[in-house]
């Protein structure tokens, strides 16, 4: 299993991490997901995709804050990551964050994930 980091942006208030394990994708963002920070996560994302790793898990757990843009942000991952034949799981959702998820319905629409290890389990 290849748990190396691939690589990490940061632009103040986040920080993501990405790194390839076993078949997916994990993106960990770290802080404030929103507005300013979206494209810190939303370029590696794509760019996952772009190369053929289509299982996209972003681990939750260290996310603080997460607002429509982020939401897009995922949602807009899903899309693409579903047309490669892959999609988005969610792990680790601190209560904020998941609040979000529940108030606009997009829990729905994603594999949600108590932990990161569950995640990668299935």
């Amino acid at each position: 299993m290849d748990r190396g980091t691939v690589g990490s942006a940061n632009r103040g208030r986040l920080q993501v991490e990405a790194r390839t394990e076993g078949r997916s994708e994990v993106l960990t963002p770290v802080g404030e997901l929103d507005h300013h920070t979206a494209d810190l996560l939303r370029e590696p994302l794509e760019s996952a995709v772009e190369q053929g790793r289509s299982r996209l898990v972003v681990d939750c757990s260290r996310l603080d804050f997460c607002d429509s843009t982020g939401l897009n942000v995922l949602l807009g991952a899903r899309l693409k990551a579903e047309a490669a034949g892959g999609g988005v799981h969610l792990a680790g959702m601190l209560p904020v964050v998941a609040r979000v998820f529940e108030i606009t319905g997009a829990e729905a629409v994603f594999t949600v994930h108590a932990t990161l290890e569950e995640a990668l389990a299935t």
